[in-house]
């Protein structure tokens, strides 16, 4: 099999469509892998052709990037790894300035990154989760201070309103800063939120989406449908939206996914991984795993295209009501501004291809 590398956003960083995360690393959690066991996913990954990597300061207590420093040194991939991790959140209880999203904590986490990946310089650097109070600017200038460092190839951002994220892209283009290239969000058949408002703010300004929990922690591959343990029912109760999932529209979302796969003849995650990877605007998509088997399961997705009929099964059942003031946005809204003259949209052949307009580049 050929892996497949898109350029993430408006930048020259290819990476692979699949991308390995590793919040599985480590047990201390309560649930993961051990450091064997991780070994194994990483170099199964690594053989698949895959080059990019996903963790954080606080994924398994440090463990995470301590164990994919590691891995990588050893195999002497670092030149060919693409490395992303991420700050925000807090390890010392009492400190105000040991999380968020301040340029004292930005610097601060990137040290301690770096000392446990046993690197010089991270891939991309992403704010992890908005504060609610840091300026934008403020991110902004301490990323591109990070840059011009040398500790920092790429920035990006993850689980941010879009309005702060394209305040941010904003300010970056017209003062001269290093951009953000992508955007990091939740992203799956459960939970398609962000389709109101960031696929279109990655479009116009260059961010490429990159899709966590693609299969909702376990809830699309099928596994809690006769009550099966994981960690989805470990944390349902623990505060955390991303593991709120047990609802009945998501119960008849897995029922369709049922279907689409047996009629298929794929796994249920190889299917909800597919449409992840089909929708407009993702770069690349996160997978995790516990056991080689899962991770075999996901890299198959990658070359699976889904028949349109299934995608607009998958679409139907997964669909969001409109909400304001994207009920304003219809076809039939839209022909009271045009006098009831239809306006559509113009052909590929209207633009003319530039450097910044252009697609991601695919690369086999």
């Amino acid at each position: 099999m050929t892996t497949s590398y898109f350029t993430l956003g408006r930048s020259g960083l290819r990476v692979s469509r699949l991308c390995l995360g590793t919040m599985t690393f480590g047990t201390e959690w309560g649930w993961g892998a051990d450091e064997a066991t991780a070994r194994a996913l990483f170099e199964r990954y690594v053989a698949w052709g895959g080059n990019f990597f996903d963790t954080a300061d606080l994924y398994t207590n440090g463990t995470s990037e301590l164990w994919l420093g590691k891995f990588v040194r050893e195999a002497r991939l670092r030149d060919k790894a693409v490395i992303a991790t991420k700050f925000s959140y807090s390890a010392a209880q009492g400190d105000p300035n040991a999380g968020g999203n301040g340029r004292k904590n930005i610097v601060r986490a990137l040290e301690g990154s770096l000392r446990r990946l046993d690197t010089e310089y991270v891939d991309l650097y992403l704010l992890h989760t908005w504060d609610t109070l840091t300026p934008a600017e403020e991110v902004a200038r301490a990323f591109d201070d990070l840059v011009r460092a040398g500790k920092v190839r790429y920035v990006g951002l993850s689980d941010t309103p879009a309005w702060y994220a394209a305040r941010l892209a904003t300010l970056c283009e017209t003062r001269g800063w290093t951009p953000p290239i992508t955007l990091q969000l939740e992203y799956s058949l459960v939970e398609r939120g962000i389709e109101d408002e960031f696929v279109a703010l990655g479009r116009e300004l260059g961010l490429g989406l990159v899709a966590w929990s693609p299969l909702a922690s376990g809830l699309l591959s099928g596994k809690y449908r006769d009550g099966g343990d994981g960690r989805l029912k470990l944390l349902a109760a623990s505060g955390n939206p991303a593991f709120a999932k047990f609802t009945e529209r998501n119960i008849a979302i897995v029922a369709e996914l049922e279907r689409v796969s047996a009629e298929l003849g794929r796994s249920m995650a190889q299917v909800a991984l597919a449409w992840v990877l089909g929708r407009a605007g993702v770069a690349s998509v996160i997978v995790g795993a516990t056991r080689l088997a899962q991770l075999d399961d996901n890299l198959a997705a990658a070359e699976l295209e889904l028949p349109r009929e299934f995608v607009e099964r998958l679409d139907a059942a997964s669909a969001r009501a409109p909400s304001f003031p994207y009920t304003f946005f219809s076809s039939a809204m839209q022909a009271m501004q045009t006098g009831g003259v239809t306006v559509g949209d113009r052909p590929p052949s209207y633009w003319r291809p530039t450097l910044h307009a252009a697609p991601a580049a695919r690369v086999q």
